[in-house]
């Protein structure tokens, strides 16, 4: 209460207010003939085009799901959205992804903007508002050998007498890149980094806006904690360690102490976490900037570190949103479908090869448990 008014912030500011020159409209794969064939096939190799919207208006919501012989589709389907006419995407992302579904897996997960529904992560939520002047376009398309023999969606969007010049465009850029390891020591060496140089890239972006969200999908080769990485964040072009630097990949994604397990809250968490030997394997970490937006005039470059001082050999994808002016700088090349498979995974029979090799650099003793230390003579280069 302030004095004798009321306020009321957050998801439901102003529900309660009148809207004038508002109309709720939807676009949806419902069959028109009155049957019950509610969906659309998009063949292999083809691109279909879900929504073409005249403006001003906005897009409230987005619902999709699939059906396909290739148990990769999410990661072979490519969702784009265009505004206002534009010629190249503002949002280009492997259908999964966008959804907070990685590596073209099927799992539950929730957060307040994305959400991949029962059953089993099969209904695709985003209710990120995507605001426009004149036109709006999404489409879909399907590099898979396979068809997606059902595609149902909705588009459920407003119509508005007229919106404001100075809104902002949604945006999602979807990166991926197998790290490389620093030759200093190995991946347990602590040493010194002082430039964000050769870190994970978030999001490389030019105009005015402000970066609101981030998923992590992470495939770790090891058993070793894949974390130690802080974020950095350089805004408007300034130095080396910028206006926001982190403390350590969990920090970052608001947990501690190098949780592997699931938590979903409605703005971070960790939706999937390795079920195996340590943080071997798989870990989709998030964090959703509603509340606290990062903000840039002219231009942001957001990156991590792959563990402490870039040591770590990892196979990192992303996804960022952020909204900002037209036109944005444009992405890089999309990836092939091939550039965008899975790393195979590493088994049990892996593990115990690594075993050997380091029985073998302890001199191949009957009776070594896992323990032991070099003596100076092992301490050798081998």
């Amino acid at each position: 209460m302030k004095g004798d008014v009321w306020t009321m912030t957050g998801s439901f500011r102003e529900i309660y207010m009148r809207k004038e020159g508002v109309k709720t409209k939807r676009i949806s794969s419902y069959d028109i003939t009155g049957g019950n064939k509610d969906r659309i096939e998009i063949r292999a190799g083809e691109t279909a085009e879900i929504a073409s919207i005249q403006g001003p208006g906005v897009i409230r919501h987005i619902w999709i799901t699939l059906a396909s012989p290739d148990p990769f589709i999410r990661r072979n389907a490519v969702i784009r959205m265009f505004w206002e006419g534009a010629e190249y995407p503002s949002v280009e992302c492997p259908l999964g992804d966008f959804f907070g579904q990685g590596w073209g897996e099927e799992y539950n997960f929730i957060s307040l903007p994305v959400a991949a529904a029962p059953k089993q992560g099969k209904g695709l939520n985003c209710y990120f508002p995507m605001p426009f002047l004149q036109h709006a376009k999404i489409t879909v398309e399907n590099e898979s050998d396979s068809d997606i023999t059902g595609f149902y969606y909705y588009v459920d969007y407003e119509e508005h007498q007229a919106l404001p010049s100075s809104i902002l465009y949604f945006h999602a850029w979807w990166n991926r890149e197998l790290t490389e390891a620093h030759d200093e020591g190995g991946e347990m060496h602590q040493g010194i980094n002082k430039s964000d140089r050769d870190n994970y890239l978030i999001a490389e972006l030019e105009g005015k806006g402000h970066f609101v969200g981030i998923h992590y999908f992470i495939d770790n080769p090891t058993p070793f904690w894949y974390g130690e990485g802080d974020d950095m964040w350089m805004i408007d072009g300034e130095p080396w360690p910028g206006s926001l630097h982190g403390t350590g990949t969990e920090d970052f994604f608001n947990s501690a102490w190098c949780p592997n397990e699931l938590y979903l809250h409605p703005y971070f968490g960790y939706a999937k976490v390795p079920d195996r030997f340590g943080f071997l394997g798989r870990t989709h970490c998030y964090r959703f900037f509603l509340e606290d937006p990062i903000y840039f005039e002219k231009s942001l470059r957001a990156s991590i570190e792959h563990g402490h001082n870039n040591t770590m050999i990892q196979d990192i994808c992303t996804v960022a949103y952020w909204y900002q002016t037209l036109p944005h700088k444009k992405f890089p090349p999309f990836p092939a479908r091939a550039r965008r498979a899975n790393m195979p995974p590493i088994t049990a029979k892996d593990v115990h090869l690594w075993r050997q090799e380091w029985r073998k650099a302890m001199g191949n003793g009957k009776t070594l448990w896992g323990k032991e230390k070099r003596t100076k003579q092992q301490e050798k280069p081998l």
